[in-house]
């Protein structure tokens, strides 16, 4: 695997533990989409796949939340620091029509802010609304509320609360997996299970499909949520 090695540009400290990275980098970005990132020669092992949370004026931005070694040290660069990136890697969202919904919680909200974007690139007259659950600090919201038409917050509870699929054509979702399966039934029940796609979230080792880390059963048979996904229709990932 060949990694790029890309300059930090900016690391901002969000909330408590969580963190906008960006690098420089000119990649095109389709939104869903996520890269393998690395700080280190040799260890740790394995890099961190990170979602794309956005790609413009010649960088790339990661939202993380700092829970283990690798990520401990991304918090420590600075401007003018080298990382390496893989990427991008992965299948993202598709793009439908009609009014959309983004559901996004803790970490999870990081894909949704290019999605927002792209969605509006592609008809700024369609309506978008982004829903971000948080279980303590909110943040970014201030970004999320200049791409979209409304933003609804939830701090300590469920955002699954605050939305009500059948108003909606299109629904993205990303974050805890009890959530987004909470998400799924809702949807389902408002006959609008076929509209929700989710991106999960696994462990990787190598992000391209060379081995079998982040498998997992997905709609009958085993998937590979680097190559196959990160999204896959909801109804394929919690449909019984």
């Amino acid at each position: 695997m060949n990694f790029s090695s890309c300059q930090v540009v900016s690391n901002r400290n969000l909330s408590a533990d969580y963190y906008l990275l960006k690098a420089a980098s000119a990649d095109t970005v389709k939104m869903g989409q996520f890269y393998m990132v690395r700080a280190w020669e040799r260890e740790p092992v394995f890099s961190r796949p990170l979602s794309v949370y956005d790609a413009a004026d010649g960088c790339v931005g990661f939202v993380y939340r700092t829970i283990g070694r690798g990520t401990g040290i991304f918090a420590g660069l600075r401007p003018g620091d080298s990382i390496g990136l893989l990427g991008p890697l992965g299948n993202g969202f598709p793009l439908l029509k009609g009014k959309a919904a983004l559901v996004g919680g803790g970490a999870g909200i990081a894909p949704l802010y290019l999605a927002a974007k792209q969605i509006k690139a592609a008809d700024p007259g369609r309506g978008v609304d982004v829903f971000l659950g948080f279980n303590a600090e909110p943040f970014l919201v201030k970004e999320f509320e200049s791409a979209v038409d409304r933003v609804i917050v939830n701090v300590g509870g469920f955002i699954t609360d605050e939305i009500d699929p059948s108003g909606y054509d299109q629904i993205l979702s990303c974050g805890p997996e009890i959530m987004m399966k909470v998400l799924y039934e809702k949807c389902r029940a408002a006959g609008k299970g076929d509209r929700l796609h989710v991106s999960m979230e696994s462990r990787m080792a190598c992000g391209v499909g060379a081995c079998f880390v982040c498998s997992r059963p997905v709609g009958g048979s085993n998937k590979k949520i680097c190559k196959d996904g990160p999204v896959f229709p909801a109804e394929e990932v919690f449909g019984s």
